[in-house]
């Protein structure tokens, strides 16, 4: 499937429902450092205030849960693909049980990481409101002439056949289409271009019901995403299957490439017995039942993050916008 992606361009049809986890942000990624002389001194200072919160020489300021409004930019061609707002209430109920550490199959967790894993404090809401400060129910809607995109972000621009987003400082923009080439998704790292700042998720990979398709109907895809988007990378480090690169956690494993399928515990690879890999994490590349939990580690670089690049949604929490009583449970914040 990889190869089919490499060679799959604008508007190819694709009838192919992924079957093996596959994440554009490090293409994205990739393409933005050739691009762009301000992205890579953006993602260095981003990495170097990160590095400060890892090493201790700045604490975590922040108190309480943070509700981040999320715009649902629903991009389609044929009529399946326009989701319906259940299927969009299926994903958010998702993301605010595994990133408050609600989520039942927590259980998963072999007992020798239990103590690892982590409440990150954030929770997600359609907004209520538009940029205009209209009421809105969170979701837009635009029929498209291309049938599937890519990651060269033209879902994203109504230029290209997308839709532009809402202001990146004060939602987050999620883009729901068709991808091709059996991409499930992707995101891109806080430091950006602001016009195309967010998620996308192919439409079979969102929520839990509707057109969501197994094995990526648990919404597991977008907990991903957005893990991407406050600055996590994939737990193996993006190296392929060197044993050399580096997610910048301390707590996960070093682990030689992505995990797919359903693998047993232990998992070894990389020298790293008795217990191995850590696949059941979201940011490796396992079928959604498997993908479980954050651990302590991630939740400091998404609270550098939310503390430095994303500030904006912390300093949005004061708006009538983000004043909702937050649900029930305690946060624990990262040790």
């Amino acid at each position: 499937m990889a190869e089919k992606f490499e060679n799959w361009e604008r508007g190819e049809e694709s009838s192919e429902v992924p079957t093996k986890r596959k994440c554009g942000v490090m293409e994205v990624h990739r393409r933005l450092l050739t691009e762009s002389e301000s992205y890579i001194m953006e993602r260095n200072r981003i990495e170097n205030l990160t590095l400060t919160y890892k090493l201790g020489l700045r604490a975590v300021s922040r108190v309480g849960t943070i509700r981040i409004p999320v715009v649902v930019h629903v991009v389609w061609n044929k009529e399946e693909e326009n989701i319906s707002d259940a299927q969009i209430q299926s994903q958010m109920d998702v993301l605010n049980k595994d990133f408050r550490k609600f989520n039942p199959d927590i259980s998963q967790v072999p007992p020798i990481w239990s103590e690892l894993t982590a409440d990150l404090g954030i929770e997600f809401f359609l907004a209520t409101k538009d940029p205009d400060g209209n009421p809105t129910t969170g979701i837009t809607r635009t029929q498209t002439s291309l049938t599937s995109f890519s990651t060269n972000d033209e879902v994203k621009s109504e230029l290209g056949g997308g839709k532009n987003p809402w202001p990146t400082d004060r939602y987050l923009n999620i883009w729901v289409c068709k991808l091709g080439g059996g991409l499930l998704g992707y995101a891109q790292f806080p430091g950006g271009p602001a016009e195309t700042d967010g998620v996308v998720v192919t439409h079979t990979g969102f929520g839990t019901t509707g057109t969501a398709r197994p094995p990526f109907d648990m919404g597991r895809t977008a907990t991903h995403e957005i893990g991407h988007w406050l600055n996590l990378y994939h737990i193996w480090g993006d190296d392929g299957r060197g044993c050399t690169g580096t997610d910048e956690v301390d707590d996960t494993p070093n682990q030689g490439g992505p995990n797919y399928g359903a693998p047993g515990f232990p998992h070894p690879s990389c020298n790293n017995t008795p217990n191995g890999d850590m696949f059941m994490n979201y940011m490796d590349y396992v079928d959604d039942r498997c993908m479980v939990m954050f651990t302590q580690g991630q939740a400091i670089r998404i609270n550098a993050c939310l503390e430095g690049p994303r500030s904006s949604f912390l300093t949005a929490a004061e708006s009538a916008e983000m004043e909702k009583p937050p649900s029930e449970g305690k946060m624990s914040m990262p040790r």
